[in-house]
């Protein structure tokens, strides 16, 4: 039986919330300072930086955004019934240059 109110976000297990709590690096995202005069309105990627930790860092420091991106690529799949369909397949990112 779920106990949660209607229209409440699902709930985060806690291996989930340490890792983001721990700034633990989750597979298939990257991680960007906001680049300098860029704005909410007009995103635009800076300095990548390697775990979400580092990012909250150099962010609060610097008083900027910070950004997640995540790479999919659509693929065609055959279902149990043999018709196709088009699912998301995540890109692995190329390690991050110091």
């Amino acid at each position: 039986m779920d106990t949660r109110q209607p229209g409440a976000p699902p709930a985060i297990s806690s291996t989930a919330r340490r890792r983001r709590r721990n700034g633990g690096h989750v597979e298939g995202v990257r991680y960007f300072l906001a680049k300098a005069g860029s704005s909410n309105d007009a995103p635009q990627l800076g300095q990548e930086v390697a775990s979400e930790g580092e990012a909250l860092i150099q962010a609060f420091r610097s008083g900027q955004t910070f950004y997640t991106l995540s790479m999919w690529r659509a693929v065609p799949e055959v279902n149990g019934g043999g018709s196709p369909v088009i699912v998301k397949q995540a890109l692995e990112p190329k390690p991050v240059q110091s």
